[in-house]
């Protein structure tokens, strides 16, 4: 995620710039592709249970439609960051979105799952989507009204990820075709592609250097053989094999990917960001915090569809119920979130941060121990929710003001990649607990399974709050 602003060492010049109202008249345009980027990102989730019937999958192997998306955004957003800055954060944007229209369209009308997953792993450019637009507006507006864009195109984010899952829900219960149903963004993300082409101007500087290639492909087959190490673990125990070689390889190839990036003058990811006054931890703290907001999806989704009578637990809910049961989270998070600045400055960072996954904790610990009843679901969801929004809020800022000054574009990029990979890997974790749990010869795990999935967030939860308290003594997280 480099390319959230252009890099000014090495800068030459580039397309002559436009009138900053030229660019202002566009961010609506802009605003329509975040709305799209939240749809699909969150729109997916309550159809899971309605995936696993079509393709023939269990519940532990459609973690992986949540996990590929984000391990390809993990590998896609600093390579089309990076190659935006070289040559052109618009040109960027209009692949990235016809990469998702692609993989969104490959989605509906796949025939088989593992060209679902393709597809999913098209959609990864989703979470490039955002620094690229950022980069642009930073490139061609003077600083308030970029802020005022930026702004714009996060709550438009936001809105659209609390009209995916109910837009997508209410479509489900409307039309008895997964398909068409799953039509309906494809269609939202195939008008963008044209969209892209308006009014839109490229960016007006230009940095010098190349592509990392070495460090993104270090990086992509690092995680590719982590998750698959992961993934065995459900079938082969922890095997030598199958398992801990892959695991081994993995360590080994993330290891050179650091020695590469460190060495490089144009590092993929830049990990001198890690310097500062404990921000190191900081990062820590956001793999946690991606375990957490990414990992609980998928078995939340499939444990309200769960059948009572048939599994014993769950409540049968249809994909537009189990969007109403999330609502209440979705909106407390995007209170908490709006609000986070004012809350920090009442509290502190430090003290905002520990409050956070203090209710993210006891909303995981709630789900773990009182999910007999859908108010009781709900209420765990809230909190966990109210949790989630005061950490989005508060996350980017604690890590920013731990960096050195000249390295805070690249903190918060670097934030928001290893908050995609901790989500990419819980979704392989999630998978191979709920497997493990899975009855012989059946497909819906045990109800310990889930449990299981949600003590391992609330431990996350635990371990987030022990890492911002020590980063705190250090001066890491500001006041509090």
């Amino acid at each position: 995620m480099t390319g959230i602003a252009p890099s000014p060492r090495g800068a030459r010049p580039g397309p002559e710039p436009a009138a900053p109202a030229s660019v202002t008249a566009v961010v609506g345009l802009l605003v329509l592709f975040e709305l799209m980027s939240g749809f699909l990102q969150t729109g997916i989730a309550p159809l899971l249970p309605e995936l696993g019937a079509r393709h023939g999958v269990d519940d532990s192997a459609l973690n992986w439609v949540v996990s590929v998306q984000l391990l390809a955004g993990a590998v896609m957003v600093p390579v089309f960051g990076r190659l935006g800055d070289l040559h052109g954060h618009r040109r960027m944007l209009r692949l990235a979105i016809a990469a998702v229209a692609a993989g969104t369209l490959l989605v509906a009308l796949a025939p088989a799952f593992p060209v679902l997953l393709l597809g999913r792993v098209f959609q990864g450019a989703l979470v490039a989507l955002l620094p690229l637009e950022i980069a642009l507006v930073r490139d061609r507006l003077p600083v308030e009204q970029a802020r005022r864009a930026i702004a714009r195109l996060v709550g438009a984010l936001t809105l659209g990820s609390l009209l995916g899952a109910v837009v997508m829900g209410a479509a489900a219960k409307a039309v008895d075709d997964i398909r068409l149903v799953l039509l309906v963004p494809a269609v939202f993300a195939l008008l963008c592609v044209p969209v892209s082409f308006l009014r839109i101007p490229e960016s007006a500087r230009a940095a010098e250097g190349r592509l990392d290639w070495a460090g993104a492909v270090l990086l992509g087959l690092a995680l590719l053989f982590l998750l698959a190490a992961v993934s065995r673990v459900e079938h082969d125990g922890w095997a030598p094999t199958t398992v801990l070689l892959p695991m081994a390889v993995a360590a080994v190839l993330i290891c050179l990917c650091l020695r590469v990036e460190l060495r490089s003058e144009d590092p993929l990811v830049d990990l001198r960001a890690m310097k500062g006054r404990g921000v190191g931890r900081l990062y820590l703290v956001s793999f946690f915090f991606g375990v957490m907001y990414f990992g609980s999806q998928s078995p939340n989704a499939t444990f309200l569809a769960a059948d009572p009578a048939a599994d014993g637990y769950g409540f049968a809910l249809r994909p537009l119920d189990i969007s109403l049961v999330g609502l209440p989270g979705a909106v407390a998070a995007l209170t908490t979130s709006a609000c986070a600045a004012l809350i920090a400055r009442r509290l502190g960072h430090r003290t905002t941060l520990m409050t956070a996954f203090g209710l993210m904790t006891a909303g995981f610990l709630g789900l773990a121990a009182l999910h007999e009843t859908i108010w009781q679901v709900a209420v765990c969801v809230l909190v966990c929710g109210t949790g989630i929004g005061a950490a989005l809020g508060v996350m980017p800022t604690v890590i920013v003001e731990a960096t050195e000054p000249e390295r805070t574009g690249v903190a918060s990029a670097l934030y928001n990649n290893v908050k995609t990979v901790g989500g990419a890997v819980s979704g392989g974790v999630v998978a191979s607990l709920l497997a493990s749990h899975t009855r012989p010869g059946g497909s819906a795990p045990y109800e310990s399974g889930y449990t299981a999935v949600w003590s391992l967030c609330a431990v996350c939860g635990i371990c987030a709050i022990a890492v911002v308290a020590v980063s705190g003594r250090g001066g890491g997280t500001g006041g509090g």
